[in-house]
């Protein structure tokens, strides 16, 4: 299958994406995971769809001109609408998992219209808790200990407060397996200038509500003891609708691509 790649000039960063297959436009957006974590399930779907993946901003092959410049949902959303606009697509569906489902909470909010229907799989919306205050101190330990004493000790703590086993996959800060180099500097990025912003953001649900967007909440069959389940039940309660299941747990869709595709693409149609 024809994969093309592009990189788009936006004020203070070069974005990378990639676009695969034919059909109906669905963009697969991950925060801080790279376009390179979402091939195998955009294999799955580009028989029927257009596939849109991308690094988000400071991750892989999407360069700032300022790396210690912070990434928030806010200036991801904005990405993404302009590459939209670098494709001259109006609207497109879109799945968000993790942060990235954050930065589709924040596209629909910011940018009206130009996503149909959003599948927001496990936003860490944290903000939304009841324990939201016990959950920040949490994130504030994880990047005090990144800074203190590296990222292994802060991605160990980072996985223990998410609700993973030792073992689990499917953690948003990389992949399955043994880093890569690029790995390495993506982890860092994310504890030192993303994982902040992402898990401070509060969605807009009456904005959510109201705009001309479908959106769905999604969660892993096998998440339920992980905080990621926790705030995905508790938006799709704000937003008075009831969480689609997907295959596996966070990563469910690097696990079980063709599967997630499926329950994916059912989603999309209405289902």
């Amino acid at each position: 299958m024809t994969t093309a790649t592009h990189f788009l000039e936006r004020p203070g960063v070069r974005l990378r994406y990639e676009v695969r297959g034919s059909g109906p436009l669905l963009l697969l957006v991950g925060a801080p995971m790279a376009a390179a974590h979402f091939v195998p399930l955009a294999e799955a779907l580009a028989a029927d769809h257009t596939v849109v993946t991308h690094d988000p901003r400071g991750i892989s092959g999407s360069v700032l001109d300022d790396p210690t410049q912070d990434s928030t949902p806010e200036l991801r959303a904005d990405d993404v609408a302009a590459i939209l606009d670098a494709m001259g697509a109006e609207s497109a569906d879109l799945f968000g998992s993790s942060g990235g489902a954050v930065t589709g909470l924040a596209l629909v909010a910011r940018h009206p219209g130009r996503v149909r229907t959003l599948v927001a799989h496990e936003p860490p919306s944290v903000e939304l808790l009841p324990d939201a205050a016990e959950q920040r101190a949490a994130v504030d330990d994880m990047i005090e200990t990144f800074h203190r004493a590296g990222l292994e000790a802060a991605f160990a703590k980072f996985m223990g407060n998410a609700g993973f086993g030792e073992g689990d996959e499917g953690a948003p800060a990389g992949p399955p397996g043994e880093p890569s180099e690029q790995d390495l500097l993506d982890g860092a990025r994310f504890f030192a200038h993303e994982l902040r912003g992402t898990t401070r953001f509060v969605p807009d649900i009456a904005a959510l509500k109201a705009g001309p967007a479908r959106v769905v909440i999604g969660v892993g069959v096998e998440s339920g003891q992980l905080v990621t389940h926790r705030t995905s039940v508790t938006l799709a309660e704000l937003l008075g609708t009831v969480p689609a299941e997907f295959p596996g747990d966070h990563g469910g869709f690097m696990g079980q691509p063709e599967e997630f595709a499926e329950v994916l693409r059912k989603v999309l149609a209405g289902g």
